[in-house]
């Protein structure tokens, strides 16, 4: 990852973009406006997409390296860059580019860790001078993902995800597999058969005693290549799914014990060996630019 801090200039910035693991999520109901009630807690980890910002003369936002089979348009990286445009009145432009490492449609929010970064770095080289809290704001419209990662500390959160409260845990080492398939939250979170009705808890008691995912069990049934991933890594250490799916994770104590485990992971899957972080990379990477 390159340092921030010797690839800035006031034209130019290289950020990270982390992943987040959900260590529960539980879905207390929904909401008459058709989204749910939730109760979770983020982690980040310290794997990350890196992300280049350069300043152009015009007005024009370009997406530099496209994802395939993503309009770039359509990107989060290009949605976010237009809405933080759309606040100030000058209307500055990006070349972006980036370096991808987080699976798509895996449930550690790369492209609302992506978004975040956007607004982030954009925030600075234009000199737009919001603050965190105002940009977490302008970033729930683009997704209740986004705030986590411009707030950038673990965190306990509820309703969508966007009521945030800081947390202490510890810092294991995680084992990430990212199945062979992509899941859509929103059809996760539309089904009928999602689980809706999990009493809210405490910080406490998930700091005692843990949580369950409530759409651990749907997307297992509806996706086998996650409920075979789960099986697979149950047999080292306690599994579970992250977000809506389809990554799963186990922590370990040691680097050491997590690539033992990776070794051994069959053909079919891919994964990364990564450390807990209750601050992002992100935010570190941010703070030393102050």
């Amino acid at each position: 990852m390159a340092n921030p801090s010797k690839n800035t200039s006031p034209t130019e910035l290289v950020l990270p973009s982390p992943a987040k693991l959900n260590l529960f999520l539980h879905v207390c109901g929904q909401r008459d406006d058709g989204y749910h009630n939730l109760q979770t807690v983020f982690q980040f980890v310290d794997y990350c997409d890196t992300l280049t910002f350069r300043l152009r003369e015009d007005n024009q936002l370009r997406l530099l390296t496209p994802l395939n089979g993503i309009n770039p348009e359509d990107n989060l990286i290009i949605r976010a860059a237009r809405l933080l445009q759309k606040q100030i009145p000058s209307q500055p432009g990006a070349d972006i580019q980036i370096d991808k490492k987080l699976p798509i449609g895996g449930g550690i929010g790369g492209g609302s860790s992506n978004a975040a970064t956007t607004l982030a770095a954009l925030n600075r080289l234009w000199q737009c001078h919001f603050s965190r809290s105002q940009l977490q704001e302008i970033g729930l419209q683009l997704g209740a993902d986004v705030p986590i990662f411009i707030y950038g500390e673990a965190a306990w959160a509820e309703g969508v995800g966007e009521r945030l409260q800081s947390i202490d845990l510890a810092e294991p080492w995680y084992l990430v597999i990212a199945p062979p398939c992509h899941v859509s939250t929103a059809e996760i979170f539309s089904h009928k058969q999602l689980t809706r009705n999990t009493q809210p808890i405490r910080i406490a008691a998930f700091l005692e005693h843990g949580g369950q995912n409530d759409c651990e069990a749907l997307v297992s049934s509806l996706y086998p290549e996650v409920s075979s991933a789960l099986t697979w890594l149950n047999r080292f250490n306690p599994a579970r799914m992250t977000g809506t799916g389809a990554c799963v994770f186990a922590q370990f104590a040691t680097q050491r014990e997590a690539q033992d485990v990776l070794r051994q992971l069959p053909n079919s899957l891919q994964g990364f060996i990564a450390r807990g972080a209750n601050q992002s990379p992100l935010y570190k990477a941010m703070n030393k630019l102050n």
